[in-house]
C-alpha cells in the first residue's frame, strides 16, 4: 500500500511540475507576458476607434488583468480630456491643434505623438444614385459651403436632377470633420442646414436612405458599409481618383488622404508598465489589424513602425 501511494505521489507531483513549466511558458510571447493589471485610459477619435478597438480586443485576451475600454468622444473630445491629464493615449485623425498643446504644457503633461495608419475620407452616396460619376473639390465646395451653397443637384451641375440635396457631415468634435474643413471648406462656415453626428454609423444610416443624399467619413466606415453606399471619385486638379490602399498610401486619393495618430501621455508610458506595452502592442500589430479586411485602412511602411518602436523605448528608458 505504501509502495502504491509513493508512486501516486510521484505521478501527482510529475503531472503538478508540467503544469506548472507549461504555465511559465503561457506568458511567452504575449506583452506583458500576461501578468500584467491595471486600466489604461483611452478616447478620442471615432475614425480611429476600429484599429484601437482591435487592438484592445487582442491585447486584453492575452492580459486578461488589463482594462483597456476604447471611448469615442471625437478627436478635439478626447484631446480635451487628454490636455486635462484624464486619459493615457488620445487618438486622433488630425494632429494636436496649437491651444491643445497649450492646455497640455499648461498642466505640465509632456505627450509623444505616434502614427498607426493612413485613412482617406470618403465622400459617399446611397447606392440608389445613379447620376454622380466623381465630384471636383470646386463642387464639393458647392455643396458643403454655407456661401452660395447648390440647394438642389443641378445647382452643382448642369442636368442633374432638380431634388434638394440631403447633407450629412460627421460633427465639430470629430478630426474628420476638422481635416475636411481645413483641407475642403478652408475654415468657411459649412451649411446651417448640414445634418451633424459624431456617430459615423448614423452618417451611413443617413446616407444610404436617401438617393440624394451626400456624406463623408473615413475609409473604414465606407469599406464596412459599401453595400449600400458608393464611394464618389474626387477630382483634386489631376482627375478623378477614388479611393483605395494604393491611391490613400501614395497620396494621389487628394487632398483627402490623411495620417491617423495616438497620442501617449509620456508619464503614463514611464510609470504604468502596462501602458507600455500595450503601445508596444499597438505599434506590433497596427498595420496588419488596420488593413486588414475587417478595419480597412492602409499600413504604414514597416520601417516606420520600427522608427517609432525605438522611440517610444527611448521614452520608456528601455
Amino acid at each position: 500500500m505504501k509502495k502504491m501511494k509513493s508512486v501516486y505521489l510521484f505521478l501527482m507531483l510529475s503531472l503538478i511540475l508540467i503544469f506548472a513549466a507549461a504555465c511559465g511558458k503561457s506568458g511567452e510571447g504575449v506583452p506583458g507576458g500576461g501578468h500584467l493589471s491595471g486600466k489604461i485610459k483611452i478616447d478620442g477619435s471615432s475614425t480611429v476607434f476600429p484599429i484601437m478597438e482591435a487592438v484592445s480586443e487582442e491585447f486584453q485576451a492575452s492580459n486578461p488583468n488589463v482594462q483597456a475600454p476604447v471611448g469615442v468622444s471625437g478627436s478635439g473630445g478626447g484631446f480635451e480630456k487628454f490636455t486635462r491629464g484624464e486619459l493615457d493615449l488620445a487618438n486622433a485623425s488630425r494632429p494636436i491643434k496649437e491651444e491643445e498643446k497649450t492646455a497640455a504644457k499648461a498642466k505640465g503633461i509632456d505627450y509623444t505623438e505616434f502614427e498607426l495608419a493612413k485613412d482617406g475620407i470618403s465622400i459617399v452616396v446611397s447606392k440608389e444614385n445613379d447620376f454622380i460619376d466623381h465630384l471636383t473639390v470646386e463642387e464639393l465646395k458647392k455643396i458643403y459651403l454655407e456661401k452660395d451653397t447648390a440647394k438642389r443637384w443641378d445647382d452643382v451641375r448642369e442636368g442633374w436632377p432638380k431634388k434638394k440635396i440631403d447633407v450629412f457631415s460627421p460633427g465639430t468634435d470629430s478630426g474628420t470633420f476638422d481635416y475636411f474643413d481645413e483641407v475642403i471648406l478652408e475654415k468657411k462656415p459649412m451649411r446651417r442646414d448640414a445634418q451633424l453626428s459624431e456617430d459615423d454609423n448614423v452618417l451611413v444610416q443617413g446616407v444610404s436612405g436617401s438617393k440624394h443624399a451626400i456624406g463623408f467619413f473615413g475609409y473604414a466606415y465606407y469599406q464596412a458599409n459599401k453595400d449600400k453606399l458608393k464611394a464618389v471619385p474626387i477630382d483634386g486638379g489631376n482627375g478623378p481618383v477614388e479611393p483605395n490602399p494604393k491611391t490613400i498610401e501614395s497620396g494621389e486619393y487628394a487632398p483627402l488622404s490623411r495620417p491617423l495618430f495616438t497620442y501617449v501621455n509620456n508619464k503614463s508610458l514611464k510609470e504604468n508598465e502596462a501602458v507600455y506595452e500595450y503601445m508596444k502592442f499597438t505599434l506590433e500589430n497596427a498595420g496588419e489589424l488596420a488593413s486588414s479586411d475587417m478595419i480597412g485602412y492602409v499600413s504604414l511602411p514597416k520601417e516606420k513602425y520600427e522608427e517609432q518602436m525605438k522611440k517610444l523605448d527611448e521614452l520608456a528608458g528601455k
